[in-house]
């Protein structure tokens, strides 16, 4: 396995070259540039072209792509344009807040999925899968700006239970026990809502999967040797129905950093979804180039993780 992930590593490095081409590419036939955000209508032609040679807007794509992937090999992604610190260090900051949120609600969202996505494939039409079924339906068709306002609306404005928003109480100077518990807090909110809009499709995939196992012969006469129905599902049903599960949650795992943009933009917590829709918002191309390296390193980790865990789950499987 360690030989098999060393060269599924090696040959991300390629794959990741052509991604950087293409995004650089992508970046630079977007119209205007982050100028268009600052300069005065008024400003003379020489002027502009002075600051474009500052940013380097000037020089042709080839040579901007080099420098840019000069620096990139090294780890530095170059300063951004708008917040004029270094794009590495915004994006470990975010990203961490980000992994905090999704992570934890990702997390939860496995540990109801899978229970409930099992029950009602053992228990098909029954009162409870038909019960989870809608529920999972109306978690699935709720827009998660909507889900945030109603939780907001009940748990801080009416009973003022929890914090609208933020990662911390403003103007807090809290440190240790003190400063955790407050995070907490805050957390609680954004992390119900997602794991809410993630749980649902999660026991969908479970169910299906797991209705699909459940059917074949092999089930069937571990059945009829007079297993456990416990053994049979959660010993030989289980590993081979979670194949389709962790492939969605091998995909899932950029999505526990960006995927969230729209929770975190309710809840105001500072997450690196935020920043990378605001760098769009700014043409800060910079930060913006940076962001989308770091999601494609995470889809082809997660990609990578899906490969290993099915080898893990299902022993047929060889990985070479």
């Amino acid at each position: 396995m360690l030989q098999y992930t060393v060269k599924r590593i090696l040959k991300m490095i390629p794959t990741l070259l052509i991604i950087s081409i293409l995004l650089f590419k992508v970046i630079d036939l977007a119209p205007g540039n982050f100028l268009d955000t600052k300069v005065n209508p008024n400003m003379t032609v020489e002027k502009l072209e002075q600051l474009e040679a500052v940013y380097g807007f000037d020089k042709p794509f080839g040579e901007r792509y080099v420098n840019w992937l000069k620096k990139a090999v090294k780890g530095d992604f170059d300063e951004s344009l708008k917040l004029r610190q270094p794009v590495s260090e915004i994006i470990k900051d975010y990203a961490w807040n980000s992994f905090v949120l999704a992570g934890t609600a990702f997390l939860l969202s496995i540990l109801i999925a899978i229970p409930l996505g099992i029950v009602c494939a053992t228990k098909q039409y029954s009162l409870a899968d038909k019960a989870t079924t809608i529920l999972t339906f109306v978690s699935i068709s709720l827009p998660s700006f909507l889900l945030g306002l109603m939780l907001i609306n009940a748990f801080s404005l009416k009973i003022k239970l929890f914090p609208i928003g933020g990662m911390t109480t403003a103007g807090s100077n809290l440190t240790g026990a003190a400063y955790y518990k407050d995070v907490l807090i805050h957390m609680v909110l954004p992390v119900v809502s997602l794991t809410i809009l993630q749980a649902g499709s999660l026991i969908r995939y479970v169910r299906t999967a797991m209705l699909e196992v459940i059917n074949q012969d092999y089930i069937r006469t571990a059945r009829a040797k007079g297993l456990k129905e416990k053994v049979v599902i959660y010993k030989h049903a289980l590993r081979n129905g979670l194949i389709p599960v962790i492939t969605y949650i091998g995909m899932s795992l950029p999505g526990l950093f960006a995927g969230a943009l729209i929770t975190e933009t309710i809840f105001v917590w500072p997450g690196i979804g935020r920043i990378g829709y605001e760098a769009i918002l700014n043409r800060d191309y910079t930060l913006l180039m940076g962001f989308n390296m770091f999601m494609a390193v995470l889809t082809l980790m997660g990609n990578l993780l899906s490969d290993i865990l099915y080898a893990v789950v299902d022993p047929r499987i060889k990985l070479k």
